[in-house]
């Protein structure tokens, strides 16, 4: 897909995206004027609620229209992207080849932030997970995304340069967040660890990153005890994979931030067995690793001043003869032992030596650590917010912010 910034010669088919505030009236008259249809019943009919979407089709031209979405009371980035997603995702099969997003009756100083939304949106809206599917699609393949596709974003003229350094922003993020939740939905026999450290190593090398694997033989032999533990149960090995973003050096005061995600890439529970009903979905316990890539992957093809080091212990938690047992006692990497009562409590254990063992070289100016660690966390605060745990209130202020 094209996308193009432009501040005149709209499209066909257009996109306006609409905020409930007092200019939503003036707005949907002007919008109405230049459909040929009548201001009171559109406005009767469209309320600029969250995600509302209205189709409206002007007289006496066949196949030019608009498409009203409704941002709600508030105009925040997320607010912004989950509203064009949803409205890409759910028209995504009837929408033309050339498409425009309206964004000229926003203020000049947020057309940046919109464009960089709308694109992320709209483009994370068109993402399929069929991608094992042999059989035809219940519904015929899309036009708009495909390469022979173009997405025109209109702004104001002297909102171009900046709506196109957005546009550029928007479109790594999305691409990148398409690989990851290809990596994230995959089934657990595309994605062993071994399977996981090339899908990183050709991550590093297209988006200019750089990754050590540590394979199993030297796992064992520098005492990574618990990462070995967890995986020597399955047929495929446990890797540490120790990925590195920008430049290490004295005289900079760039900031470097530590990132560990967990990798396992099924999780049964070991011999405290899950049961069955759900498991299938622990094909995603590898969301913390996943999210680390991804990291990477945008960091270094923005080229983000900031310098990041990170490690994902990678491991499948099976069932076999040489699986650890509950009661067993394992050495960690940092030298302590541990009483393994639970082992699906295996989350913990990979990233005490992930953590561990990244720390020996360097010190990074914040250490974060991610992971679908617990259910619980679901059962305690929903499926809408992650949970957060630091001691560093400043740490947890900017994360919340971002």
């Amino acid at each position: 897909m094209t996308v193009k910034i432009i501040d005149k010669k709209a499209p066909d088919a257009l996109v306006v995206p609409l905020v409930q505030d007092n200019r939503l009236s003036d707005l949907l008259s002007d919008i109405a004027h230049r459909a040929g249809v009548d201001a009171n019943t559109l406005q009767n009919d469209f309320r600029a609620e969250a995600k509302e979407t209205l189709v409206l089709y002007e007289a006496g031209h066949a196949g030019r229209r608009f498409y009203l979405i409704g941002l709600g009371k508030k105009c925040a980035f997320s607010d912004i992207q989950t509203a064009l997603r949803s409205f890409s995702h759910r028209y995504k099969s009837k929408l033309p080849l050339r498409l425009g997003v309206d964004l000229r009756h926003f203020q000049l100083q947020d057309i940046p932030r919109m464009t960089d939304a709308a694109l992320r949106g709209l483009s994370l809206g068109l993402y399929d997970i069929g991608r094992f599917r042999t059989s035809p699609a219940p519904k015929p393949a899309p036009l708009f995304g495909s390469a022979k596709s173009e997405l025109d974003i209109l702004v104001p003229a002297e909102a171009i340069a900046p709506a196109k350094t957005a546009a550029q922003r928007a479109q790594i993020f999305a691409e990148a967040s398409k690989q990851i939740l290809d990596l994230m939905n995959a089934p657990g026999n595309y994605k062993t660890p071994l399977m996981l450290a090339d899908f990183v190593a050709e991550q590093a090398e297209k988006s200019g990153f750089s990754v050590r694997a540590v394979h199993v033989e030297n796992i064992e032999k520098e005492g990574l005890g618990a990462l070995y533990a967890v995986g020597k149960g399955s047929p495929n090995p446990p890797v540490l994979l120790l990925l590195e973003y920008g430049a290490k050096t004295r005289k900079s005061k760039t900031p470097t931030i530590g990132l560990v995600g967990k990798g396992i890439t099924f999780d049964t529970g070991g011999i405290s067995l899950k049961p069955s009903a759900n498991m299938h979905y622990m094909k995603s316990d590898l969301g913390g690793a996943a999210a680390v890539i991804g990291t990477f992957m945008v960091a270094a093809r923005l080229k983000l001043p900031v310098r990041l080091i990170g490690a994902i212990p990678a491991a499948e938690n099976m069932v076999d003869g040489l699986a650890v047992k509950p009661g067993d006692v394992i050495n960690t990497y940092a030298g302590k032992t541990v009483e393994v009562t639970d082992t699906d409590a295996e989350g913990r254990l990979v990233l005490a030596d992930a953590m561990a063992y990244l720390l020996k070289s360097e010190t990074p100016d914040v250490l974060l650590d991610l992971a679908t660690l617990t259910g619980s966390i679901i059962r305690a605060i929903g499926t809408q917010a992650a949970g957060l745990f630091t001691s560093n209130d400043t740490l947890a202020t900017a994360l919340a912010r971002s």
